[in-house]
């Protein structure tokens, strides 16, 4: 099942803010970070650190 990044994103945020209700400006802030560090020169070496 392929799921677009923004999508998956989407919930996640929308689920960790319903269930542990952090500030929403933190859940801005950690999921566009990921975001970026998926498209970023670390890349592999997240890849290689998650599996």
């Amino acid at each position: 099942m392929d799921v677009p990044l923004w999508f998956a994103l989407i919930v996640v945020g929308w689920l960790g803010v319903k269930l542990i209700r952090p500030p929403f400006w933190l859940v801005l802030v950690l999921l566009l970070g990921g975001y970026l560090l998926a498209d970023s020169l670390l890349s592999p070496v997240i890849d290689t650190a998650v599996k």
